[in-house]
């Protein structure tokens, strides 16, 4: 390895009677410098400290100095300080380090060089469910279903804690991985062993890792499988993104919220079209944000589509820094080093820097708001909701429209619940929820939420005893400032019991509602309501009756769970009446003023409790610490195991790959429209009992009640190749009906999509799917590119894609095309009926953005854009994906 060229600015920093060392990028004394967005300061400093001229050259240096004219246009290599997994995509990521190593042994190489090699943190957070809520002790409950569910993945876990260097295990119980990052993981500045300084950047298998961006620190959520490639120390090959200045400028007024910012933001960044953009906020606005209420905005990157929507560090967060109880040590050079580096903000200060764009808000202009019924950008004032809900009714089917008909709108369903009967009807809320991820790291809407829950309770409010209330912080923190301040006995009377630490309702783990609730609802097919504090909102994602959902902050979850209904315009109509008074109570008698609420956090959020959550990460409850698991440096695969199975991407795997050709007489898959989300491609909630991984389960003496999640079984290939595409809302031009079915071409019949996948692939036949905008939006999921992979399709022809996804879908070596400017499969006349071939050049003349010529059987021929956007990527396919190609290397070295 060649000696760094930019050893010259590196320099020794002197903090009390420490030294460290660092490289200072303003000693390259260039002016570009002071020009450059903080957050690609962050990708400089990485290929100036990392530089040796093999993984980065100098000319990356070069490329980034000259950002201005190569943004979009030239690839860098970038390594992430650490990686972060959650154990949804946190397992299958293990589990293919774990097959690696058998795959290394078979191939005449040394497992035990198959360790993380950057700093590893997994969270276990996505495996808790809301079985049982409303209760003082659904905690306990909750938590002593997830051990029995997910004692496999939990042991596996263990054993991958004591197995792999460099891995830290968050056992269950602990909080999301986003809080627990930004409360504790995160380091902003990063000491490693040689005492070298260096800025704290991450990259995660979800996508809301953006949510550390409001400390300051750059990360962004990559593909489960990319990230193994960067734990494998592998460079992050991406495109230097664009970045736009988005510059916030005076105060939030009283009664709005950081989640009301937030949507808003959602909203105008995603008609301003940011994917595969950095986003970076600036302004005198920024200095009144703190930096909970900026980790809300950074959170929700991926529903505005940046790639990362980064607050350079300032004052206030050095402040959060501390008053998290971060070390003393680290205290001392994290405010020095971000000055000598030029990384320190000054919001106040007129901005000297150069943007792709820009655009401004006013944050005196913000409102409270809700998103939804459908997509997190689809903003509502909340003044406006209840129109905007009886206009979605009728409105035809589509992301603001159910198309029902006059009859169908006024339609009720009335049921006996607990020996009373209720009579409900469209809008009806079945579930609210405080989850956690965007907000319950911010204490201003968690306070907020138990002030008005303590206003509401002494006006005489309550809860309907039918509506799944939830209460999943992100944190043990959480628990202990709303105990401290009084406010949780309040939220318990509304129903807002403790249910969890964990995503929860956000990614579709609610758990079922009251059985005589859910059957009126499908009775009557009425369109029910969830509204959550979460970020994501997609049709049948929340929970599989209902089909409208909204995003809100916690006050308004708290409110719509008193009012019972979404068609309610609560500056009218009263949110309830007094049991008390027995007159009508409206939702700005009990809603707390921003003065009492910061004063609220002044006196209950304290360091100490930080640093008490936060003592023992890794030690665990008695549960998992109960655990037993096998030791040494293989695992002991289980074949009857339907939890964790040993993959088969590398048990054919030769030291040598094999030539790539032409794709031809593919059939296509599936015929699909815009905006199909990985929860389309590869659902995480519950197993339909219905479905192929059902039917798979069932055959090996699984009982339907312990089915579980896909997002629980992702260890396990054989159910997740059987889940891919089984969400019951998937729409597919080669189905007549909606949900995971498909045309098989060859005899016309109709049957599961898996199904048709695995007879293709018998009889020896390659797949294509055809899609619309946005392909793969959504959250970062592995498995939507794995199992498509399993399934034999070769390529995806899609009119655009998420970047996350796209990526991955590079990574298992399935071709990602692209429809030319203004075409898509209608336009073309295609009906995805035909056989493709898809003509790709010898391997060693595909380039990047190349175009791509597709042709038909029925005589048709088009041309596509071959998205391989870096020379690396064109590498990983010829591979036959990024993890042979990272194994190989390892391998021969």
């Amino acid at each position: 390895m060649s000696a760094n060229p930019f050893d010259k600015v590196k320099e020794t920093l002197s903090v009390g009677d420490k030294n460290y060392s660092f490289y200072n990028i303003t000693k390259l004394n260039d002016p570009r410098i002071e020009k450059l967005p903080y957050s690609i300061r962050i990708l400089l400093e990485s290929v100036v400290r990392n530089c040796d001229n093999f993984q980065v050259h100098e000319k990356d240096v070069e490329n980034i100095l000259n950002w201005e004219k190569t943004a979009n246009n030239v690839e860098i290599p970038f390594k992430p300080a650490r990686v972060l997994l959650q154990d949804f995509t946190g397992v299958p990521a293990v589990v293919d380090l774990a097959a690696m190593r058998d795959a290394m042994k078979r191939l005449g190489g040394d497992p035990s060089k198959i360790n993380p090699l950057v700093p590893v943190d997994l969270v276990i957070d996505h495996s808790v469910q809301v079985d049982v809520s409303r209760t003082a002790d659904a905690l306990e409950e909750n938590q002593k279903m997830e051990f029995q569910r997910n004692h496999e993945r939990f042991n596996f876990l263990k054993w991958g804690s004591k197995s792999f260097k460099n891995l830290l295990i968050a056992p269950p119980g602990y909080g999301i991985v986003h809080q627990v990052n930004l409360e504790y993981l995160a380091r902003e500045v990063i000491k490693n062993d040689q005492d070298v300084l260096y800025p704290d950047s991450v990259v995660g298998t979800d996508s809301h890792t953006t949510m550390v961006n409001g400390l300051g620190v750059c990360g962004w959520g990559v593909g489960g499988i990319e990230a193994e490639a960067v734990m494998l120390g592998q460079p992050m090959s991406m495109v230097l993104p664009e970045c736009v200045g988005f510059k916030l400028t005076g105060k939030l007024p009283d009664h709005t919220t950081a989640t009301d910012l937030v949507l808003t933001v959602t909203k105008l960044l995603r008609a301003k079209g940011v994917v595969g953009k950095f986003v970076e906020f600036y302004g005198n606005g920024v200095a009144s944000l703190s930096v909970q209420d900026r980790a809300t905005i950074s959170n929700m990157a991926p529903e505005y589509g940046a790639t990362v929507g980064y607050f350079p560090p300032d004052v206030n967060t050095i402040k959060y820094l501390t008053s998290t109880g971060r070390s003393q040590e680290s205290l001392a050079y994290i405010d020095i080093f971000l000055k000598k580096q030029g990384l320190l903000i000054d919001y106040n200060a007129p901005s000297q820097l150069t943007f792709s764009s820009t655009l401004e808000l006013d944050l005196s202009t913000v409102v409270p708001s809700l998103s939804g019924p459908k997509r997190p950008h689809d903003r509502v004032s909340l003044s406006d909701m209840k129109s905007d809900f009886l206009q979605c009714l009728k409105a035809p089917v589509g992301f603001k429209g159910y198309g029902l008909t006059e009859e169908q709108q006024q339609k009720q369903a009335t049921f006996a619940f607990n020996g009373k009967d209720y009579t409900i009807s469209n809008g009806v809320v079945a579930i609210a929820a405080i989850t956690s991820c965007t907000n319950t790291s911010n204490p201003s809407v968690m306070l907020g939420a138990g002030l008005l829950a303590k206003n509401a309770v002494e006006a005489g409010l309550s809860v309907l005893p039918f509506i799944k209330t939830s209460l999943s912080p992100g944190s043990g923190v959480v628990t202990k400032y709303l105990e401290h301040s009084g406010l949780q006995p309040f939220l318990d009377k509304l129903g807002f019991n403790l249910t969890g630490y964990g995503c929860m309702t956000c990614i579709g783990n609610s758990g079922d509602l009251a059985e005589p609730l859910a059957d009126a609802i499908n009775k009557q097919d009425l369109v029910a309501a969830g509204v959550l504090s979460g970020n994501r909102n997609f049709e049948g994602r929340i929970h599989q009756f209902l089909r409208a959902n909204y995003l809100a902050s916690p006050l308004l979850v708290v409110a719509y769970a008193l009012a019972g209904t979404v068609v309610i315009d609560f500056d009218k109509d009263p949110i309830g009446q007094s049991s008390i008074t027995g007159k009508p109570v409206f939702l700005k008698d009990i809603w707390p003023s921003s003065d009492l609420i910061q004063s609220t956090i002044e006196k209950n959020v304290l360091p100490e409790m930080y640093k008490t959550v936060y003592s023992n990460v890794t030690g665990g409850n008695q549960r998992w610490n109960d655990l037993v698991v096998p030791e040494g440096l293989l695992y002991p695969w289980d074949e009857k195991s339907t939890y964790i199975h040993n993959p088969p991407f590398f048990q054919s795997m030769q030291l040598e790959p094999t030539p790539k050709s032409s794709i031809t007489g593919a059939y296509c898959l599936l015929n699909l429209g815009d905006s199909i989300t990985t929860d389309h491609i590869s659902p995480a909630g519950n197993i339909n009992r219905k479905s192929s991984a059902a039917k798979y389960l069932e055959e090996r003496g699984v009982d339907p009640k312990d089915f579980n999640t896909y997002g629980a079984r992702r260890g396990n290939d054989e159910v997740m190749v059987r889940g891919t595409f089984a969400n019951t809302r998937l729409v597919n031009k080669l189905s007549s009906s909606v949900g995971p079915q498909t045309t098989y071409i060859p005899t016309g019949q109709s049957m599961f999509i898996s199904d048709a996948a695995e007879k293709y692939k018998k009889e020896g036949h390659s797949l294509i799917v055809l899609a619309g905008a946005d392909y793969g939006s959504g959250s970062s999921r592995d498995w939507a590119a794995k199992g498509p992979y399993l399934q034999g399709i070769k390529s995806v022809i899609a009119v655009s894609f998420e970047r996350i996804h796209r990526s991955n879908l590079v990574g298992m070596g399935i071709v990602p095309l692209q429809f030319k400017d203004g075409q898509n499969a209608d336009s073309l006349g295609l009906t995805g009926q035909e056989q493709f071939t898809i003509e790709l050049p010898p391997q060693d003349q595909i380039r990047t953005g190349q175009t791509i010529k597709v042709t038909t059987n029925t005589g048709k021929s088009f041309e596509t854009t071959l998205r391989f956007d870096t020379p690396i990527e064109i590498e990983y396919y010829s591979h036959g994906g990024i993890l042979p190609y990272v194994l190989r290397r390892l391998v021969k070295n």
